[in-house]
């Protein structure tokens, strides 16, 4: 099975399974001399981490990671820095729960990638979904850390932050949205009065054994001007890839996105006046900070949608893999909103191709 590699010069590559003994990433690129120590990567997984609230799945994972190779530190250093080799970063599953799965080895689990793994390879890990959980998304959100270490070492001032807009039918006022709000939820949400509307939505969906849906956008400010290229190393179009390739993601905008078909020309303009230091001062944001697939150092916006949890309780139509018709229901302890632990998710792919391309912009430019 290939392709679990993404990135160019700052290059990810991810193994393991929902329930092997562990996974993790070996990041590539990684300049040197960046001060890097496992509580850096530590304090992002804990932010993806299950289990932290009735909302997301109850499987206890510490999710405490280990870096095995790429830093150094002697007697003659105040910290610890990265040599510019193979980072390798090691995550131990310890709360695997397999027997949960026995009932359903020879069954297709509905949305689940359960049948395209099977028709694809003719052999499929029916433990969790194996590669296909979205346990592995631990090891981006770690790949992620090591990203913004790098953009900050380039950047004086950068931040990569995500929330979630919405859940279902319910969407967040954004008159309202407070960045400090975001940690202070189960939710991620920037909004304080839509937390008690998804509370108590979410807890009626998770009482049924069912699962929504739920759409989160991702904020990366501090990006100067320039990064990304025509034709076909457009910056938007690598991050929109980055998203896609999130367990359960089904589309992605950047801007306005698709609202962007229902604004006229002149409306959708992002129309320019002289700013500070001869830079120019935008009067909107409809691009998402990328024209022609290059940053225009506004902020770069992008939203990406999560279906809902295929894994739920309640009875459905489906076949083994002798083709005969039978129904499935789904033990064991899955979220029944996904797209709650993707928002840390969405912020670490927006860091890894940011970091990427930052240093393929500083290799052709200087």
């Amino acid at each position: 099975m290939s392709f679990n590699t993404f990135g160019h010069l700052f290059r990810v590559t991810t193994f393991g399974e929902s329930h092997g003994p562990a996974l993790g990433c070996v990041v590539d690129g990684c300049p040197p001399g960046i001060a890097l120590t496992e509580a850096d990567i530590q304090a992002d997984l804990d932010r993806r981490r299950p289990g932290q609230s009735k909302f997301t799945t109850q499987r206890r994972e510490p999710d405490t990671v280990r870096i095995l190779s790429g830093v150094f530190q002697d007697e003659r250093m105040k910290k610890q820095v990265t040599t510019g080799t193979p980072i390798a970063l090691l995550i131990e599953n310890v709360d695997q729960r397999s027997k949960d799965y026995a009932d359903i080895r020879d069954k297709f689990r509905p949305g689940h990638a359960d049948y395209t793994y099977w028709a694809k390879y003719g052999v499929r890990d029916y433990r969790g979904g194996g590669r296909q959980s979205a346990r592995e998304t631990a090891s981006r959100v770690a790949a992620g850390a090591i990203a913004r270490k790098v953009l900050a070492s380039l950047y004086k001032s950068v931040s990569v932050r995500g929330a979630l807009v919405q859940i279902g039918a319910h969407k967040i006022e954004r008159k309202n949205w407070a960045w400090d709000q975001v940690g202070k939820n189960d939710f991620f949400c920037p909004d304080a009065k839509t937390v008690p509307v998804w509370t108590e939505y979410l807890d009626g969906i998770r009482k049924k054994g069912s699962s929504i849906g739920a759409i989160i956008e991702v904020v990366a400010e501090g990006i100067p001007a320039g990064l990304g290229a025509p034709i076909y190393a457009k910056l938007d179009q690598d991050i929109a890839s980055a998203m896609m390739s999130i367990n359960a993601v089904k589309g992605v905008e950047i801007g306005d996105g698709m609202a962007a078909a229902l604004l006229s020309g002149e409306e959708n303009a992002d129309e320019m006046r002289k700013g500070k230091k001869g830079q120019p001062k935008f009067l909107s944001n409809h691009a998402g900070g990328i024209l022609g697939g290059i940053s225009t150092g506004q902020p770069i916006v992008a939203r990406f949608a999560v279906k809902p949890t295929s894994s739920i309780l309640k009875p459905r139509k489906t076949i083994d893999v002798n083709g005969n018709e039978t129904e499935i229901f789904t033990k064991g302890r899955h979220d029944p909103c996904v797209g709650i632990r993707a928002v840390p998710v969405g912020e670490a792919m927006m860091a890894c191709v940011l970091a990427n391309h930052a240093l393929l912009h500083r290799g052709q430019v200087g």
